[in-house]
């Protein structure tokens, strides 16, 4: 899908520069300002596994929130007691990286060939997490949960309908 040189200015005014590896506007918003973006997997003959990211100013700052009030730490806490959401977690990034290789024409793998980076994107996951029990970034996954639904993004949304409290004395998530 081409993006429009008004949705590539509006992503830029988002970013706050100018975007590196664009290839698609995948979630607007109701008004159809750009929400989650798809990045190229080679950019500036760069290896790039980070396929969706999360340009939508308001969620992105709810999103930093979580993440400074320790969420990671604690969804990750519940991930390394729950071998059933692990093995949720490592088909999600399974599933990413069929679909970022979906996305990748055959000259963008033959370039990664001639770069000598081969199959260096095979085993990076969402956010280019080569560690598929890991979270590492809420925001990666949750731009790649509003494409695809995924296991980080729905303990996400499960966090935020309970009324986004960042109260260290829950046990919950």
């Amino acid at each position: 899908m081409t993006v429009s040189l008004q949705q590539r200015n509006q992503v830029a005014t988002l970013l706050g520069r100018e975007p590196r590896g664009l290839e698609e506007i995948v979630v607007s918003s109701p008004d159809g300002s750009p929400m989650v973006i798809r990045v190229a997997s080679l950019v500036d003959d760069t290896p790039f596994p980070t396929l969706f990211w999360l340009v939508d100013p308001g969620l992105s700052y709810r999103i930093d929130q979580a993440e400074a009030g320790g969420l990671i730490k604690r969804l990750q806490g519940r991930i390394d007691a729950d071998p059933q959401l692990q093995r949720q977690m490592r088909a999600d990034h399974l599933a990413h990286i069929a679909l970022r290789d979906g996305y990748m024409p055959a000259a963008v793998r033959q370039q990664l060939q001639t770069l000598g980076y081969g199959r260096v994107l095979d085993k990076k996951g969402i956010g280019g997490i080569a560690d598929h029990k890991r979270i590492r970034c809420l925001h990666t996954w949750y731009a790649a949960h509003l494409v695809v639904a995924n296991t980080v993004g729905r303990l996400l949304d499960d966090w935020w309908l309970a009324g986004e409290r960042v109260d260290s004395q829950r046990t919950d998530l």
